[in-house]
């Protein structure tokens, strides 16, 4: 498991690591009973015998084995044909089509227990995903804070990090960390906007961890550091530690490339560009906590840590945001406080402009993905609309 020393004190989040994964793989198993014989691509909960010595109850970990629990796609995804199997209604997933229709969205894909039960649109399409591209980002680093190729405590001044203009000696106090929780206290204007950077303080007034911002400037120095600290591509990576892997799809590293105005900040922003099914494997690898088909392809826990709570909704910026439905992680928007609504205890999702979304709802092993072509665009309200339709279409054993 990764090292922990540099995590904050912070509240507690809703499930535990092995909390989550008990009541996963007792949903799946039972989700499980409706697959037909002879699928192969399964997993289920084991001890993990690296953890013997640290005493009686150890933590477990997902491993490949014959037995039905938690489900993986193949070269493609299976589809749900009765969506009552699996606790849900199919008079809400007609009406849920019509719902669709009536608003922007290109394409959306409903994730349960490995397979789909609900998809609308052209999944295969490829489109920019905005912001999202940061909560992707976030998971990338896990393997590189794992093995200590990236020390989440070094500063920008210790790593030589400079902007054009020049930072001042307080903004290069600010750590990695800072810059992947949106803390840095660093208000030098980006290379691409949409972000909240008119909303920010003066320069040098906020010391650096103190503060959250949406910025983009944090979130392109990420990918920056990134790649200094490792000596990789983001676009590299992503290709051979999460694209192949999991087996995406609509993958073509070909069409990605940095872009930014390099007058502005020499950091470029890392747009990525998937499809809303690649999109769905994504959620389905951070539901279970890093694990596709027994490989572990994020560190155990690295999950949990990225989704967890470092910014409460209270101390949101601006003060607007504050007191509503969403804290922030490691550049994931968490559900957090009395706002939350029923079912999205401990979910979390990555927002892009437009609409592009991948939400993960724990208390219910349900992942979706969203996308919307940028020439239209789906409000959060509108995407909400889904998701609420969803969570009330679940109806358990009283289908």
């Amino acid at each position: 498991m990764f090292s922990r020393s540099y995590r904050r004190k912070r509240r507690a989040p809703t499930l535990g690591i092995a909390a989550r994964r008990g009541r996963l793989a007792v949903s799946a198993l039972l989700l499980a009973l409706s697959l037909p014989l002879g699928c192969s691509r399964t997993a289920v909960v084991e001890t993990d015998p690296r953890a013997a010595a640290a005493g009686p109850n150890p933590t477990p970990i997902l491993a490949a084995s014959p037995s039905l629990s938690a489900h993986y796609p193949g070269a493609t995804w299976e589809r749900i044909t009765d969506p009552k199997s699996v606790g849900y209604s199919r008079d809400a997933f007609e009406a849920l089509h019509d719902y669709v229709d009536s608003i922007n969205t290109s394409a959306v894909m409903a994730v349960v227990g490995g397979r789909v039960l609900f998809e609308h649109g052209s999944a295969d399409s490829l489109s920019y995903l905005a912001s999202v591209r940061k909560s992707i980002l976030a998971m990338l680093y896990g393997n590189y804070v794992e093995d200590g190729t990236i020390d989440l405590e070094l500063t920008l001044e210790e790593m030589g990090m400079d902007d054009v203009g020049g930072l001042l000696p307080i903004e290069k106090r600010a750590r990695v960390f800072d810059l992947i929780t949106a803390r840095s206290g660093i208000y030098h204007e980006a290379s691409n906007p949409g972000d909240n950077l008119d909303d920010a303080p003066p320069r040098g007034s906020q010391e650096p961890g103190t503060y959250y911002l949406y910025s983009n400037w944090d979130f392109n120095a990420a990918g920056a550091v990134f790649e200094q600290l490792t000596g990789r591509n983001i676009y590299d990576a992503l290709q051979t530690d999460m694209a192949e892997p999991l087996g995406f799809q609509d993958w073509d590293r070909s069409i990605h490339r940095k872009t930014g105005d390099t007058s502005r900040s020499r950091n470029l922003a890392y747009h990525m560009t998937l499809s809303t099914r690649d999109m769905a494997r994504i959620g389905y690898l951070m539901l279970w906590d890093g694990v596709w088909d027994g490989l572990q392809v994020l560190p155990e826990g690295w999950a949990e840590e990225i989704t967890s709570v470092v910014t409460p909704s209270e101390e949101m910026n601006p003060e607007g945001l504050r007191g509503g439905e969403f804290g922030y992680g490691y550049m994931w928007w968490v559900w957090d406080g009395p706002a939350v609504p029923e079912g999205f205890e401990g979910a979390y999702s990555g927002r892009g402009a437009y609409g592009q979304f991948i939400t993960v709802l724990p208390e219910l092993g349900l992942v979706v993905a969203h996308k919307t072509v940028p020439q239209a665009q789906t409000p959060w309200r509108d995407y909400m609309g889904i998701l609420t339709r969803i969570v009330d279409a679940h109806c358990g054993t009283n289908c």
